[in-house]
C-alpha cells in the first residue's frame, strides 16, 4: 500500500471516535425499514428474517435506519433460486447526492445451472467505474452465506464467508478520492434488470418463474453510527477497546493468500486489467490494488 498521510488518518479516526456511537446487530424491525415494493418486502420470524420479492409489477427494497461512517458490516443472504435470469439482488452502502460514496455487492441472476455473477464496485465522490466480478465457489441459492464489508480509513475489504475477495486501498496519495467523510446507509433491493444483467441482456426474465425471492438474516454492524448529538464515543463502556480493532484492520498473510486464490480462480472481470476500456492507462489506484 502506498503511504498515507498519518496525520490525516489520525484526524479522521479522532473524528469518528468523538462524533459517533457503536452499533451492533439486532432485529430487522429495529435496524431496517422496508422502503418500497407495496408489501413485497417482509420482516418475519419476530424480526429475525427479511425477504424481498420481485414480480412483473414491481420489485422491493429496504434501507437501514442508521447511517454509518466506517464499520465492519455482515449480512447473510440466500439468493433467488432456479431460473433467476434478468434479476439483480443489490446489497450496498451508499450516501446521497451527485458526489455520493458507495460500496456495492450486486448479484446478477442466471439461467438454472449457470453460476451467479457477483459484481462489486466502489464509488468515491460520485466516481465509480471500478468493477470487479466473480463467480462463487458454492451455490448461493441453496443456503445462507455471509457477505461482509470492512470499511475503515485505510481500506475497503469485500469478503464472502470470511474469505476476502477484493481489497480497495486508500489511494489519496495518488490523487484518488476515498470514501471517508459521508455517512452511508445500508440498502438492498431485488429488481428486474433484464436489459443488461444476464449475458448483457440477451437472456430475459421469465415471469412464469415469479415471484422471485431473496432472503436475509443475521445482520451485524460493528460500526460507528452517525450521532445527532455528536457527543457519543465510538467505544461503549460495556465492551473492550478490541471491539474497534476493525478501524485499523488489514489483511494478514493468510488472508492475502486467500484473496489471491479467489482472484486467480474466480475473478471473471477486473477493470484494472481492461486495457481496451482504459486505452490511455488504467486508473491510478490500480497500482496499489494489485490482483493475483
Amino acid at each position: 500500500m502506498a503511504s498515507s498521510n498519518p496525520v490525516s488518518l489520525v484526524l479522521v479516526i479522532s473524528l469518528v471516535i468523538s462524533c459517533f456511537v457503536i452499533a451492533f446487530g439486532g432485529n430487522f424491525h429495529q435496524d431496517f425499514d422496508i422502503t418500497w415494493g407495496d408489501g413485497r418486502g417482509k420482516i418475519l420470524d419476530n424480526g429475525q428474517l427479511l425477504t424481498l420479492s420481485l414480480d412483473k409489477a414491481s420489485g422491493s427494497g429496504f434501507q437501514s435506519k442508521n447511517e454509518y461512517l466506517f464499520g465492519k458490516i455482515d449480512m447473510q443472504l440466500k439468493l433467488v433460486p432456479g431460473n433467476s435470469a434478468g434479476t439483480v439482488t443489490a446489497y450496498y452502502l451508499s450516501s446521497q447526492g451527485s458526489t455520493h460514496d458507495e460500496i456495492d455487492f450486486e448479484f446478477l441472476g442466471n439461467l438454472s445451472g449457470d453460476p451467479y455473477i457477483l459484481h462489486t464496485n466502489v464509488f468515491s465522490q460520485g466516481k465509480g467505474d471500478r468493477e470487479q466480478q466473480f463467480y462463487l465457489w458454492f451455490d448461493p441459492t441453496a443456503d445462507f452465506h455471509t457477505y461482509s464489508i470492512l470499511w475503515n480509513p485505510q481500506r475497503i475489504i469485500f469478503s464472502v464467508d470470511g474469505t476476502p475477495i477484493r481489497e480497495f486501498k486508500n489511494a489519496e496519495s495518488l490523487g484518488v478520492a476515498y470514501p471517508k467523510n459521508q455517512p452511508m446507509r445500508i440498502y438492498s433491493s431485488l429488481w428486474n434488470a433484464d436489459d443488461w444483467a444476464t449475458r448483457g441482456g440477451l437472456v430475459k426474465t421469465d415471469w412464469n418463474e415469479a415471484p422471485f425471492t431473496a432472503s436475509y438474516r443475521n445482520f451485524n454492524a460493528n460500526a460507528c453510527v452517525s450521532s445527532s448529538s455528536g457527543s457519543s464515543s465510538c467505544t461503549p463502556s460495556s465492551t473492550s477497546s478490541s471491539s474497534n480493532s476493525w478501524l485499523n484492520e488489514e489483511l494478514d498473510s493468510t488472508s492475502q493468500e486467500r484473496l489471491k486464490w479467489v482472484q486467480k480462480n474466480y475473478m471473471i472481470y477486473n477493470y484494472c486489467s481492461d486495457s481496451k476500456r482504459f486505452s490511455q492507462g488504467v486508473p491510478p489506484e490500480c497500482a496499489i490494488n494489485i490482483s493475483a
